[in-house]
């Protein structure tokens, strides 16, 4: 049994960390932070977890998280790299669903998320944590940097054809949808009922975060020069995500090889589901599960190859991840605590 602190616990990713680590059998929640909750019972915001999470919310500087083996951060961008270095030091992993440290680029970072970085030397030491792809390194990490929910859907729909050579590098495509969630629990004029519902909109078409983040990533399975044109659409339901991803296809392959190459990547990946060639993935198939589904097409047999990846992009696509990533840190079966099957209707 290993103890589990929440710094956050107030918004969608810290009461979806709520929800899976409340039963998770190898896990005692010890403390959940809010300075502006400070005493208020969890179950008192969120009903759902009534009978199921007793604590109550606590402000920072009465939280203990050095008695904690491990801390989720389930924050703004910044937070992690203030509190994360006395909390290493005190022999505590830390798992951070935040952009804090995920880019290895210092001046990126602060080029795209206009704060300094306050801890450079802990950079290089995070782990990125997409256990698909970087499973072993995960297992030793003491520092997780949770990948971005689309940058999870771009990788793993990308990095077969990458590292397999078929396709220019140079030339990707990804055209996304993402659920009101993901713009988290605040109040937003752009999320608002009224703005959102019966409404479809692209966002971030000039630049978006999750570029070069996903690009510095990707860029490790080819040593041509990635080329990634991104752009994000805001849908109006809760949760969900959805990609479709474009890439040209430089050498002869059969559809048949195409997919056999997805199967292979991820045979023993118990969270991505390669349905069959030509399928057409659902978000609700995935609504509240740690499953992330992907079909593979080729358009009247040509040079073109398109991915369909969905995902909950609260769960696969942050909490459940990290959680995922926790498990691995411990010596936990993988899917432990995440086996919840997907909510339909």
């Amino acid at each position: 049994m290993i103890k589990v602190g929440i710094v956050g616990g107030t918004g969608y990713t810290g009461v979806e960390l709520l929800r899976l680590l409340a039963v998770h059998p190898d896990v005692e929640l010890t403390a959940i932070t809010s300075r502006k909750e400070d005493g208020l019972p969890v179950a008192d915001m969120f009903p759902s977890l009534r009978g199921r999470v007793n604590l109550a919310f606590s402000a920072p500087d009465k939280a203990d998280l050095t008695q904690c083996d491990v801390v989720f951060f389930a924050t703004p961008h910044g937070v992690a790299m203030a509190q994360a270095p006395a909390l290493l030091a005190a022999g505590v992993k830390v798992i951070d669903l935040a952009a804090d440290f995920r880019l290895k680029d210092r001046a990126s970072f602060e080029k795209w998320y206009k704060i300094e970085h306050t801890a450079p030397e802990l950079i290089e030491e995070a782990v990125y944590g997409l256990p698909e792809l970087n499973r072993e390194a995960i297992k030793g990490a003491r520092l997780i940097a949770n990948p971005g929910c689309y940058p999870t859907t771009m990788q793993l729909g990308f990095v077969p054809l990458l590292k397999a050579g078929l396709v220019d590098a140079g030339n990707l495509i990804a055209d996304a949808k993402s659920g009101v969630s993901g713009a988290g629990r605040k109040a937003e004029i752009g999320t608002l009922f009224s703005e959102s519902s019966d409404n479809f909109k692209a966002y971030g078409v000039a630049g978006h975060r999750h570029t070069p983040e996903t690009s510095a990533q990707l860029q490790r399975y080819t040593d041509d020069k990635v080329g990634l044109i991104f752009t994000p659409h805001l849908v109006p339901m809760i949760r969900g995500m959805h990609a479709t991803l474009y890439a040209r296809l430089t050498k002869e392959v059969t559809d048949e090889q195409l997919q056999a190459l997805f199967e292979d990547t991820y045979k023993d990946s118990p969270f991505v589901d390669v349905m069959p060639f030509g399928s057409h993935p659902e978000t609700r198939s995935t609504r509240g599960s740690n499953m992330l589904r992907l079909a593979v097409h080729r358009p009247d047999g040509g040079n073109t190859v398109v991915i369909l990846v969905v995902q909950d992009n609260l769960v696969k696509g942050a909490s459940g991840q990290a959680v995922q990533c926790m498990n691995l840190m411990f010596g936990f079966e993988e899917t432990t605590g995440l086996q919840q099957i997907a909510l339909l209707p």
